[in-house]
């Protein structure tokens, strides 16, 4: 295969190498912040979600930051494939009105943005809470210290703190943000969230629209979520923040694989850690973690030989139409992960993956 590869923390590997991957071997499915770069996971979702885990029947914790919340909070829904590939189409033919060459207010993008996700998921609220056997959690990152209200000089100063505290260490990152994770009320994660500065909130009807825009409030393009009802007050931005990619102690879980669609193969931490590589190795948390990454091979395949991602909205902000192309032949080309993903599962036996680098 040239298109999608496996990699496995030691238990997962050896399981794999026993048993393959089988829907039923799934407890927790984490999805990553990372905007446009989701886009490449949507054909492999509605696979996953719509077809292959369906063959199962037990209780798998849907967890998301960014993005990755909008995407989980669709996988819930009773008609995931209809839902996520409805996502796929927003993401790509959202617009913001701006002056030519400049950025969009993120005022405008909030409130666009805001009335999508109240269109597709706040009106179906009832519906994500309801899924028998799928539980959200949804990831953002709320903040303390200068961050704890918005304010223009505040929130940039605060922001410079962040970077410097984070610098030193990720635990240290807590004196300006801390972690708080909306949760269906009905199971509690199979593991704790010691590693960071965390707080849990009831998700519910009232607040599940509010939690996920929060999740996806990017810092200065959007405009910062007040008070989300029911959890702790003050300011909330992006979930991708405190945890771009869920890199959290899934060994802990007492059975069960934690599989993780994925655009790359390295679990980063937290958003503000993407410069400090020697964060980016993998773990003893990720022992029971199987995660399915796009292959170079494919990526070069791409239009400008990489993923979507936010820079394009940069680059391409007064060409709408330019960039919705390139997005839609990324998002065509990714149907070839979930087939690739489909041959494997469904002829079963051994899989050989790689170890996490």
């Amino acid at each position: 295969m040239r298109n999608i590869e496996f990699f496995a923390g030691p238990r997962a590997r050896a399981h794999l190498r026993e048993f393959g991957l089988r829907p039923q071997d799934v407890r927790v499915v984490p999805a990553a912040a990372g905007g446009p770069k989701g886009l490449v996971l949507n054909p492999l979702d509605r696979y996953i979600f719509g077809r292959w885990l369906a063959q199962s029947n037990q209780v798998v914790h849907l967890m998301g930051a960014s993005i990755g919340a909008w995407r989980m909070a669709c996988a819930c829904l009773p008609d995931p494939g209809v839902a996520l590939a409805q996502l796929a189409e927003d993401y790509i033919t959202q617009r913001y009105p701006h002056r030519r060459g400049k950025l969009p207010e993120a005022r405008v993008v909030s409130e666009i943005f805001g009335a999508k996700i109240g269109q597709r998921l706040g009106v179906r609220a009832g519906e994500v809470l309801a899924s028998p056997r799928y539980r959200l959690h949804v990831f953002t990152s709320r903040g303390r210290a200068l961050l704890h209200r918005p304010g223009r000089m505040r929130t940039a100063i605060g922001y410079f703190g962040a970077y410097l505290t984070n610098a030193a260490s990720r635990r240290a990152l807590g004196s300006f943000l801390e972690r708080v994770v909306f949760s269906d009320p009905r199971d509690e994660l199979p593991f704790a969230l010691g590693d960071f500065r965390s707080q849990r909130a009831v998700l519910d009807v009232r607040n599940l629209a509010q939690a996920i825009l929060a999740s996806c409030t990017v810092p200065f393009a959007l405009r910062a979520v007040q008070d989300v009802p029911g959890g702790p007050p003050g300011t909330y931005w992006d979930g991708g923040i405190t945890d771009y990619h869920l890199h959290l102690n899934y060994s802990q879980m007492t059975e069960g694989l934690v599989l993780y669609p994925h655009f790359q193969p390295r679990i980063v931490p937290g958003w503000l850690d993407k410069a400090w590589h020697g964060r980016h190795r993998a773990s003893a948390h990720l022992d029971n973690l199987v995660v399915l990454a796009p292959h170079p091979a494919f990526v070069e395949r791409l239009p400008n030989a990489k993923l979507p991602d936010r820079q394009d909205f940069r680059d391409l902000r007064d060409d709408d139409v330019g960039r919705e192309r390139i997005w839609r032949v990324a998002l065509a080309e990714s149907t070839r992960l979930a087939e690739d993903f489909a041959r494997v599962v469904e002829r079963g036996g051994p899989i050989d993956a790689q170890p996490l680098p």
